[in-house]
């Protein structure tokens, strides 16, 4: 006989998510500098590590549950150091890795069962910009399209309503995402 789940812990963690090149982290950045908490994309700092070591991103990627399960145990660390009675905007969460996790082909139980440990307060999903490769993405425009249905899908199989976010000018969207909370 299974035991029943812990419900998940309540915080008031506002995460920012959608596919790669959708102005998540231009938003952060700004929320930041506006003086609200935030914390930062954990696969784009652990890749940009490894890129200043030397390392190519063929390198990194090479062993993909390795690379994965990096990333998420680096944000379960995070998410775990954060006061949940403060609101933080988050640039991706737990979530994000389950979809990760399928778009590579791998068994999402791992993340699931983490992003199963906290509920957010409010989810926002960006509408993709034009794609544009950087030093860190590894993904083309097609990925980037199937990782939008994958996050979205992960999040509304964890019992999440999303706050879609237009395709807007960028203090257009920061405005909708404070506006949101005020409404909230």
């Amino acid at each position: 006989m299974d035991l029943p789940l812990p419900p998940p812990l309540r915080t008031r963690w506002c995460v920012i998510t959608g596919a790669p090149c959708s102005g998540k982290t231009t938003v952060i950045d700004i929320l930041a500098r506006q003086g609200f908490h935030t914390a930062l994309e954990e696969a784009r700092a652990y890749i940009d590590e490894e890129l200043d070591k030397g390392r190519t991103i063929e390198e990194i990627r090479s062993d993909l549950l390795s690379f994965e399960r990096n990333i998420l145990h680096r944000k379960i660390r995070s998410e775990e150091g954060l006061p949940r009675e403060e609101r933080v905007f988050l640039d991706r969460a737990l979530p994000d890795s389950v979809a990760y996790y399928r778009m590579d082909g791998l068994n999402p139980e791992e993340p699931l069962a983490f992003a199963r440990k906290y509920r957010y307060e409010r989810v926002f999903f960006f509408e993709p910009l034009k794609f544009q490769k950087d030093r860190v993405r590894a993904e083309d425009e097609e990925r980037a399209q199937k990782l939008d249905w994958l996050l979205s899908s992960a999040y509304h199989s964890l019992g999440y309503d999303l706050i879609r976010v237009p395709v807007v000018s960028i203090p257009d969207r920061v405005r909708l995402v404070l506006t949101a909370l005020n409404d909230g």
